[in-house]
């Protein structure tokens, strides 16, 4: 190898890097960013749940929405319950209680099945589910039953909570008289 070969080497990296450092000079002022007023970033915050609530429409009361309600909508919207319930008389539990003759029926009324400790001193004082209840339950359950292990996140639409209820209702030999 000889000095002039040395040399065409040395020249390439430095026209390479000259040539780097050019494109990136024209590509700058070219595609000039805009600097904000002020620096960061701005983060997007949802509301705050006590907002949000304050911020949605009061929905009617339960009895109201019950005589709207469809059973069999509540059927289908059943559905999704069944991975956790069943909703046959005399049925098993599964990892959550059998729902036959919930409706003004016992808090934590299934014998031998390990309710949440709020949940289970309901039950003991003889509290039972009313229509008023069951709604707020349906709509947050970790909410109206501290420590509740259901994982279920709730119904928010007022009438799809009516129907499901209008269906629950609907499972005992003798449905409860609506409100």
């Amino acid at each position: 190898m000889n000095f002039q070969d040395v040399n065409k080497g040395v020249g390439a990296l430095l026209g390479a890097g000259i040539w780097a450092m050019v494109t990136g000079m024209v590509s700058s002022v070219v595609f000039a960013p805009e600097m904000p007023a002020t620096p960061g970033f701005a983060v997007a915050v949802g509301e705050s749940k006590a907002a949000a609530k304050t911020a949605e429409p009061a929905a009617a009361p339960i009895e109201e929405r019950l005589k709207a309600a469809d059973a069999g909508r509540g059927q289908k919207g059943f559905s999704k319950c069944t991975s956790c319930h069943t909703p046959d008389k005399g049925g098993a539990a599964k990892v959550g209680p059998n729902l036959w003759g919930v409706v003004a029926g016992p808090k934590a009324h299934v014998d031998g099945f390990k309710y949440s400790g709020d949940m289970a001193e309901r039950g003991k004082a003889g509290e039972k589910w009313n229509y008023a209840d069951l709604d707020k339950f349906l709509a947050d359950p970790k909410g109206f039953i501290k420590g509740t292990a259901m994982g279920f996140a709730g119904i928010k639409d007022p009438a799809d909570r009516a129907d499901m209820i209008a269906y629950l209702r609907s499972l005992a030999d003798a449905p409860a008289p609506l409100p």
